[in-house]
């Protein structure tokens, strides 16, 4: 930790935004609407190609609905998202996008045999090396059925036909909330070197905010239908500060910076802040972790959102450019 007197630059290490070629998502003033109410509301974010990105938020907040919008199971109420500049539902989209749900629907009375023999069968880029590999690794048996596993060894199944069908663009909605730590740590470490191996973007839900900071280097974070969080997992942390201020008293004064949560009683005590200029701080302090980050704006939604450059996007007209200009070279 450092001591006092430490100096918080306001720069805290964002970057440019990221300007090459199409990202793997991209939304534009994304809302949807149930008859219960918004469970989107003008969300804009891009997330860029090769990265694996953690989806995090509170129950309801709307992590279901923007994957669901992803992958066209969904249609928006207002704007518009693309995966890779294409339609969501598009032939080209569809070929570059797994969805992996927190379900995993397979056949119970088909084998692991058959069921990697029907991704072989849907998918014109299959690997069966790589399927076969994530399925042996668990030593699953080819000959059972699929109605016979546990659910670790279903769950590998699943990302076997996930990672088998060589997606550009992988989404897993809560894939291994039912598995027990060794396996899931297990399963991460997988999923971590596909993806780094094949370039492989990943947006992944997901609870376990301890676990997500193992794989994970981006990070959006949804509460009450609204985008609170979203960047590089790095340049978000070295945009806050914890301020350690034990004992009693009134927390000291910090602005120019926005405070986001401050607390004592629990974990490090303290003032987790946004920073908006240099400080210096007569008390110890230090860039906060990825799950007090998260906690903290989980516990504060109404905190002012934070979408760091190479999250943002440009205007929706140059989205519908770059659509007519698709159509007339088609």
């Amino acid at each position: 930790m450092d001591h006092a007197g430490m100096h918080l630059g306001a720069g805290t290490g964002f970057g440019p935004p990221v300007g090459f070629g199409e990202p793997a998502i991209e939304a534009h003033g994304l809302g949807k609407r149930y008859r219960r109410g918004w469970a989107l509301r003008d969300v804009s974010f891009q997330l860029p190609v090769g990265r694996v990105c953690g989806l995090v938020g509170p129950n309801g907040a709307g992590k279901s609905t923007l994957m669901g919008l992803a992958t066209n199971m969904i249609r928006p109420s207002t704007g518009a998202l693309r995966v890779f500049g294409a339609a969501p539902g598009s032939t080209e989209a569809v070929l570059r996008t797994a969805f992996l749900t927190q379900e995993k629907p397979l056949f119970r009375r088909f084998t692991v045999a058959e069921t990697l023999r029907l991704g072989h069968e849907l998918n014109p880029l299959w690997d069966q090396e790589v399927a076969e590999g994530i399925v042996h690794a668990g030593q699953v048996p080819m000959k059972a059925k699929i109605g016979t596993l546990s659910g670790g060894q279903r769950t590998r199944v699943a990302f076997a036909l996930a990672f088998g069908k060589r997606p550009d663009l992988l989404i897993l909605d809560e894939p291994m909330s039912d598995l027990d730590p060794l396996v899931r740590r297990e399963l991460m470490a997988t999923l971590k070197a596909e993806a780094a191996e094949h370039g492989t973007t990943v947006l992944v839900s997901s609870h376990m905010l301890a676990e997500l900071e193992y794989i994970c280097d981006y990070l959006l974070v949804v509460a009450n239908g609204g985008l609170r969080l979203a960047g590089e997992v790095n340049e978000l942390r070295g945009a806050h500060a914890l301020l350690d201020v034990p004992g009693g008293g009134a927390f000291p004064a910090v602005a120019p910076h926005t405070v986001i949560e401050a607390h004592r009683g629990e974990g490090r005590p303290g003032v987790l802040v946004r920073l908006g200029a240099p400080i210096t701080f007569g008390g110890p302090a230090e860039p906060p972790t990825l799950e007090e980050l998260l906690l903290a704006y989980l516990r504060a939604p109404d905190a002012p959102a934070l979408i760091a450059p190479s999250a943002r996007v440009g205007d929706i007209h140059d989205v519908l450019t770059r659509d007519r200009q698709k159509a007339v070279t088609a």
